[in-house]
């Protein structure tokens, strides 16, 4: 019998890798891409394998001309049917002012957050409608709701990724796919991308002042929880949009300004 499939695009050590440790687990195979890092990668292949699930990676610049559509076309061809597909791609390039922000830099941005996303439902959704069922699930960020200052490029990407995930939503719920946009309101306690973007000492203490058993970072792994839970959702309760945040933090409606990692 063919494996259904989970396909993660861009599943680094954070909430992408513990995703497809969570769906694995559960029968899936796991098909892992990221943009670099390929003994990062083998070794979070080989952490799902040697807990008794089945996985395999790509290395892929998803900005790439026709990257992820090859992905797709493999999986399906090599592998089987994608029933999940997480667009975990992060399009953050840090602070900077306007003048600071040139336009290959802005528009890297919506090339990570906006065409990945729009590249995969194209790429993917056809084959899902065809089989009448299957989950698009979206990780976005605060910005995807409200602008500040330094975050031209982020806070337009994420914005338009929001809205792209209502349009595939309206042209394809009624197909039996679920988009669901899962906002990240919060700082996620990840290695590979708060440990680099904060540096190793920073991290460490923002761990100790606020995470490790005080739960006010979100952990990974109990993210990857929500996503197993909403791709399985029954199709009379679809949830479409949520945010994700520690109990301790403040909802982003209710800050001055807000952290967008």
């Amino acid at each position: 019998m063919t494996k259904q499939v989970c396909l993660i695009i861009g599943a680094g050590a954070g909430i992408g890798g513990n995703v497809a440790k969570r769906f694995a687990r559960e029968g899936y195979h796991a098909v892992l891409a990221r943009r670099s890092d390929k003994a990062g990668l083998d070794r979070l292949v080989g952490e799902i394998e040697r807990e008794g699930g089945s996985a395999s990676g790509f290395i892929s610049n998803a900005v790439g001309e026709g990257s992820i559509e090859r992905i797709v076309e493999s999986t399906e061809a090599d592998i089987g049917p994608i029933g999940v597909a997480v667009f975990n791609l992060g399009a953050q390039i840090g602070s900077r002012t306007l003048e600071e922000t040139s336009l290959k830099a802005f528009e890297i941005g919506w090339r990570m957050a906006t065409f990945g996303l729009f590249r995969l439902a194209l790429a993917l959704f056809p084959r899902m409608e065809k089989r009448g069922s299957g989950a698009l699930l979206v990780t976005s960020a605060t910005a995807a709701m409200r602008g500040n200052a330094g975050q031209h490029s982020h806070a337009s990407a994420m914005a338009g990724r929001r809205m792209l995930c209502q349009s595939l939503n309206a042209e394809y719920a009624a197909k039996g796919i679920h988009v669901a946009h899962i906002l990240i309101d919060g700082v996620v306690d990840a290695p590979d991308t708060l440990g680099k973007i904060l540096g190793p000492q920073r991290y460490r203490e923002l761990r100790q002042s606020k995470g490790l058993e005080k739960d006010g970072l979100l952990l990974p792994a109990e993210i990857a929880n929500t996503y197993f839970h909403v791709a399985h959702q029954h199709r009379s309760a679809w949830t479409h949009e949520l945010d994700l945040r520690a109990f301790s933090d403040l909802a982003w409606w209710n800050h001055a300004t807000s952290v967008s990692i």
